[in-house]
């Protein structure tokens, strides 16, 4: 069952900043419509008890921060994309012409399936760019797949399904891939030559290393080749088509 992501001592960071007791807190939220006791408000602090996601938005109005502060994440899912706007389920369903039950199932699923209607309304309504969009379809291991094939394989047959995903334009994507294909055969290069050369175990280790480091940052590499386009809202014909 799905909880919401809360950090105990960001609360208690969060209230100490505004130097107000638990007690004072308390009476915040129950005047703002989300009556709390002290000693709730001590247990969210301590991790013994999470607040619900109404409270978690009246707390952060209450200790003036945003809700992401309190929940001590980044946001990557819908779920938290949603939270850390300060939206019900119901609203965000509301704002973009959605049913809530089949709203609430694809945040659940972490699978996004609206249409391009829907879709461009939870991008404004949550302020999503390029990246962050994708994540929150659910495509975010499809494309590493994609792109980790390119660079060990025919990358050329890989920029069809990229750029299918991101929405870019194929020459960004097709330059991206090259490069990193480029990259990674360098990597497989180096290897071969100390190999052949019989170089000492802890320099082909050293190069091994490096070669794994690459394959766990694929995806950042990837966005880091796109550059601004990936963190632009989709759907600007300028920067993403």
């Amino acid at each position: 069952m799905y909880s919401t992501p809360f950090s105990p001592a960001e609360a208690r960071s969060a209230r100490a900043r505004v130097g107000l007791s638990t007690a004072q807190v308390a009476q915040a939220m129950t005047a703002c419509g989300a009556p709390v006791r002290p000693e709730l408000i001590e247990a969210w602090e301590y991790g013994s008890q999470i607040p619900t996601e109404p409270q978690l938005f009246v707390l952060a109005d209450v200790l003036w921060c945003p809700p992401t502060a309190l929940m001590g994440v980044e946001p990557r899912t819908l779920a938290e994309h949603r939270m850390a706007r300060q939206l019900s389920v119901e609203r965000l369903a509301q704002l973009i012409g959605m049913d809530p039950a089949r709203y609430w199932a694809a945040e659940s699923a972490q699978q996004w399936s609206g249409d391009y209607r829907q879709t461009k309304a939870l991008v404004e309504a949550l302020g999503l760019s390029l990246r962050k969009l994708i994540g929150v379809m659910g495509r975010d291991d499809e494309l590493a797949g994609h792109i980790r094939a390119a660079i060990d394989g025919r990358w050329k047959a890989h920029v069809g399904p990229v750029t299918e995903i991101t929405t870019l334009n194929k020459t960004r994507v097709s330059d991206a891939l090259r490069a990193m294909h480029a990259e990674f055969a360098e990597f497989s290069e180096r290897y071969m030559g100390h190999v052949v050369a019989r170089n000492d175990d802890s320099r082909l280790k050293e190069v091994a290393a490096e070669r794994s480091a690459y394959l766990r940052r694929l995806a950042d590499h990837f966005w880091e080749l796109i550059g601004e386009a990936g963190e632009a809202p989709p759907f600007n014909t300028v920067t993403t088509h």
